[in-house]
């Protein structure tokens, strides 16, 4: 089976983001245009992406952005960052403090509103591009999904997610993202 690399999946998530339409729609027509294979190997290395921010401490972000976030919501967040682009992922993987110069966080911390970041579409347009080409559904693609890693990486590890800590506990969230604390925690 055919792998995408690193930077082909960025510069398909890039092309995505520079057309005139909705990210995720974008992205699906452009995946659509791809052999059922080339989307698996899309589908594997976006949750590559995705698990490499499946940590605390961006779930604490998460948490600050959102005003909460559950399970289902920390999975939204986490495809919002690949939908952000490659920049943005790597920052954010280096500290997810780094959200506070985003202008969409900027914005939704000044006026209360919204969920920046947060993109459920975003993780589901490769399995309707598959869907698209193949009349299969979801449930085909990530089975078709799993084999494709399992004959490309038998033996991915679990994630770490680093250490787990209070997101309730204003005083460790300011210790933690202090930025991000400055401008969704009140004073």
């Amino acid at each position: 089976m055919t792998a995408v690399n690193e930077d082909d999946f960025w510069g398909i998530v890039e092309a995505a983001r520079a057309d005139d339409k909705a990210f995720h729609e974008a992205l699906e027509d452009r995946l659509a245009e791809r052999s059922a294979e080339e989307i698996c190997a899309f589908q594997a290395r976006f949750d590559e992406l995705d698990a490499a921010v499946c940590r605390w401490d961006v779930w604490a972000a998460a948490h600050l952005i959102g005003g909460g976030c559950s399970d289902d919501s920390f999975a939204d967040f986490r495809a919002g960052l690949i939908a952000l682009g490659r920049e943005w992922h790597e920052r954010v993987r280096r500290s997810p403090d780094a959200l506070a110069d985003h202008p969409a966080v900027i914005k939704a911390a000044t006026d209360g509103e919204g969920y920046p970041v947060f993109y459920e579409q975003a993780g589901h347009a490769a399995a309707k591009a598959y869907e698209r080409i193949t009349g299969k559904d979801e449930h085909d693609f990530y089975e078709a999904v799993d084999e494709h890693r399992d004959s490309h990486d038998p033996d991915e590890d679990e994630a770490d997610m680093g250490e787990e800590f209070d997101f309730d506990d204003d005083a460790e969230m300011r210790a933690r993202l202090p930025r991000l604390a400055e401008l969704f925690l009140p004073a």
